[in-house]
């Protein structure tokens, strides 16, 4: 967070508290901050598609952001020092992640079948990451709209903060536009076309966007709800998610061409 701050409007950090003897849930204080969660503010209903388009615009260059933070590797941070664990590339790794989750996901969520063709649908799309294994920025990896405060300023509107790092990462910042995407057919209408045009708007000069930016993001995301569908049943995210996975396996992987 101390680093990503220096690029986006991140809180400080006041205090972390270590895990103790067991029995002591490590914590941390973070400083307020005024605002409100964006997914207030999408759920409320009255945005026209003007105002939301400005909006998602707003909080596209704010998570674009995040990226102008660079490490020498990709990967997993291991220490406070944001060392990072080398990982193989990601095109590499996604059927094997995709395999392993499908084995635990709990019965009743995905039948057999579309378990296989998830992972079948991972092996075809795996190669589009090809020309992004290499990138190593911040990734806050959670970006959604639980995790964004906003506020009114004059007539428009400005993000005060993203919140909940714990799963941030280096790699390819396109994970996080998707992330973003991944349950876009319940936004406003014109928020997630202005989310992804101020995305692309604010990236950073030495990162040009390569070509299909928004299909290679969604096959990143493939990571993810391989993942989220192990939670346990009764987890509405997770079935979110698994509902997705069904749309992505009849229909393909959006974005793609």
């Amino acid at each position: 967070m101390d680093v990503a701050r220096r690029y986006a409007p991140v809180p400080d950090v006041l205090l972390v508290m270590p895990a103790g003897d067991g029995r002591v849930r490590p914590a941390m204080v973070i400083e307020y901050v005024d605002g409100v969660l964006l997914s207030g503010v999408l759920a409320r209903g009255d945005l026209g598609r003007l105002e939301a388009g400005e909006l998602g615009a707003e909080v596209g260059r704010a998570v674009a952001r995040v990226a102008g933070a660079t490490f020498d590797r990709r990967g997993f941070f291991v220490d406070g020092d944001l060392t990072v664990k080398e990982e193989r590339p990601w095109s590499q790794q996604l059927v094997e992640v995709a395999e392993v989750c499908m084995a635990a996901v709990p019965d009743g969520r995905l039948d057999g079948e579309t378990r296989r063709a998830w992972v079948m649908l991972c092996a075809a799309h795996a190669t589009a990451l090809e020309g992004i294994d290499g990138q190593t920025r911040l990734v806050h990896a959670d970006i959604n709209p639980k995790n964004i405060l906003v506020s009114r300023v004059g007539g428009g509107w400005r993000v005060d903060a993203l919140l909940d790092w714990e799963f941030s990462y280096s790699g390819c910042p396109y994970g996080d536009a998707a992330n973003m995407a991944r349950f876009g057919a319940d936004y406003p209408a014109g928020f997630l076309d202005g989310f992804q045009a101020g995305f692309a708007e604010q990236q950073p000069a030495d990162l040009p966007l390569v070509q299909n930016w928004t299909y290679v993001g969604r096959v990143l995301d493939m990571f993810a709800l391989s993942d989220l569908l192990t939670r346990p049943l009764g987890h509405a995210v997770a079935d979110q998610a698994a509902d997705q996975v069904r749309r992505w396996v009849g229909n393909g992987v959006p974005d793609s061409v």
